[in-house]
Formats: C-alpha cells, structure tokens, sequence
C-alpha cells in the first residue's frame, strides 16, 4: 500500500501543478477551449483571479511532494493527509461552485489518496 499511496499522491501532486500553469500561464489560451460556457470576452478580464487560484494550486501539489520528503512515517502521513484533504475539499467546493467534473478530477483522486494513505 505504501508504493500505491505514494503512486497517487504524486499523481494528484501532478494534477496541481498543471492546475497552477493552466491557470498561471495558459488562462488566455487554453482556457477558452476548456471553459467552454465561460463567455470569451472575460478571460483576460479575469486572467489576475485565474493566476491566484493557480498559486494555491501550486501550494497543493508543493504540499504533496513536501510529504515525500519528511523521514518521519507519522509527520509525511499527517502532511499527506492534509494536503490530500485540501484537494478533496477544494475539489468538493469547486464541483458546486463551477463545475461537476471537477470532483472527478480533484476529489476522486485524493479520496483515494487518503484511503491508500490509512491503509499503509
């Protein structure tokens, strides 16, 4: 369960650093083709709100990969399981607030995270 555990949480990890350049570095870009219903016209209005949000991604996966670092086994759990946390919350709350498939893309994989992470 320990490789598995590690496995997902660098995964997850991943996801929020493409979180962080999607939203830092490709708002105006890429974000037209991912937010389809998001009117156009407002994506370099909201490019600064965009970037904020992409920070505290970044402060996630940097959170994540943090645990993979500390050599005490209860310390990197209890790090992994909040950071892991974070993302499920952050995930539940932007599913309501913007959109369902983000509990796929967030929530998923760190409630699964935090199942491997109990199990080890």
């Amino acid at each position: 369960m320990l490789f598995a555990s590690k496995i997902i949480i660098g995964l997850v990890a991943l996801i929020h650093l493409y979180i962080l350049w999607f939203e830092m570095f490709a708002w105006e870009t890429k974000g037209p083709k991912v937010f389809r219903s998001f009117p156009k016209n407002l994506f370099p209005q909201t490019k600064s709100m965009a970037a904020n949000q992409g920070l505290y991604n970044g402060f996630l996966a940097a959170g994540l990969i943090w645990s993979f670092f500390i050599a005490d086994p209860v310390w990197s759990t209890n790090i992994a399981l909040f950071f892991l946390g974070c993302v499920a919350v952050a995930g539940i709350f932007g599913a309501a607030t913007a959109d369902k498939k983000i509990i796929f893309v967030q929530t998923v994989p760190a409630v699964i995270g935090i199942v491997l992470v109990l199990l080890r």
